[in-house]
């Protein structure tokens, strides 16, 4: 049974009531909008095709943004990454928005306006969780609504950084050298030994912070990592370089070789280190791009550095090496 009510504002609300149903109501500028609204619920009933379009109705962006975050974002390793990604998508006007009136052009005009302001990459991303979102939001939490990310064209992945470390020339210290010295003028000791460390060894800045004393077997040369970001524990093998950079840390009772250090405050130590050394656009996870390659370029095939660096998809291993023409040049004399 349906049934119209004029409100004082001048809206119409109608309601529909049949058994075996909840109730459904929902209010429109015109009675003629109200009456088609009510007759595409009833024949939805009729067909036995119908879905509660209520909690969609009701619920924010935000609040399902939020709920991911609580229920799903802290149970990852990538925690801190995909938290941003979340945040930079609740500061939007888009977020206040009902799920159920969002449409494809409304994410597609988020994509555009984001592009303006970060990479394509970056973007890519945030539509990606904001994809996430919708579908369990229908599979799991009863919220009926299409996913209008799926209709979009996403942002291309960009090109592969290939940033390396370059080497001196025209009399100027190579950039390794000029970012050594200005790591161990910053005040957190522990930054030299990681960056050193980082391009021996090709390992995570999360691997390397959370590296513990009874992981490392100095005898054979390896530390181990029991819990990784592919969530497969792996054994890396250590250089001698790598070995005197541990020999030289002093032990704490934690029982973590770098105590107390952060990524969050290696990345900040980083930027700081790297201004004073007057080399820009570095990151720290560059050093791992680094590294990767140099094992390639001692001579190390593609399943052998896999091992080391924990990489399953050797597609993805590709991204990071970035073997330098004139190196390749020298093998073909």
């Amino acid at each position: 049974m349906a049934t119209y009510r004029k409100r004082k504002s001048g809206r119409w609300q109608a309601q529909v009531r049949r058994k075996g149903y909840p109730a459904q109501s929902k209010s429109f500028p015109t009675r003629a909008a109200a009456v088609r609204w009510v007759r595409s619920i009833e024949f939805e009933m009729d067909q036995g095709l119908f879905i509660s379009r209520h909690n969609a109705d009701t619920t924010t962006i935000a609040e399902l943004l939020e709920r991911y975050l609580r229920e799903r974002t802290t149970r990852k390793k990538g925690i801190g990454p995909e938290s941003c990604r979340i945040r930079a998508l609740l500061r939007h006007p888009l977020a206040k928005r009902f799920v159920g009136t969002v449409r494809s052009g409304d994410i597609a005009r988020y994509r555009d306006e984001r592009l303006l302001e970060v990479t394509g990459g970056s973007v890519r991303r945030e539509l990606t969780i904001l994809s996430q979102v919708f579908t369990i939001a229908r599979k799991e939490w009863e919220v009926f609504v299409h996913n209008p990310v799926r209709e979009i064209e996403l942002p291309t992945k960009g090109a592969a950084r290939d940033r390396r470390l370059q080497d001196a020339e025209n009399g100027a210290e190579s950039e390794e050298s000029r970012l050594f010295v200005a790591c161990r003028r910053c005040r957190n000791p522990y930054l030299l030994p990681i960056v050193r460390f980082a391009l021996e060894t090709a390992m995570r800045q999360g691997e390397i912070v959370g590296l513990r004393w009874r992981h490392i077997d100095m005898a054979r040369r390896t530390a181990f990592l029991p819990d990784t970001k592919n969530g497969q524990p792996r054994s890396v093998p250590l250089s001698s370089t790598a070995l005197e950079v541990l020999k030289a840390l002093p032990r704490s009772i934690s029982g973590e070789v770098f105590p107390g250090v952060t990524t969050g405050a290696i990345k900040k130590a980083f930027i700081r280190a790297t201004r004073r050394a007057e080399i820009e656009e570095l990151r720290v996870h560059d050093l791992r791009h680094e590294a990767t390659t140099r094992l390639f370029e001692r001579g190390l095939n593609i399943i052998e550095v896999s091992t080391i660096t924990g990489h399953k998809d050797l597609q993805m291993l590709r991204r990071y090496t970035h073997l330098r023409a004139e190196d390749l040049a020298k093998k073909l004399l």
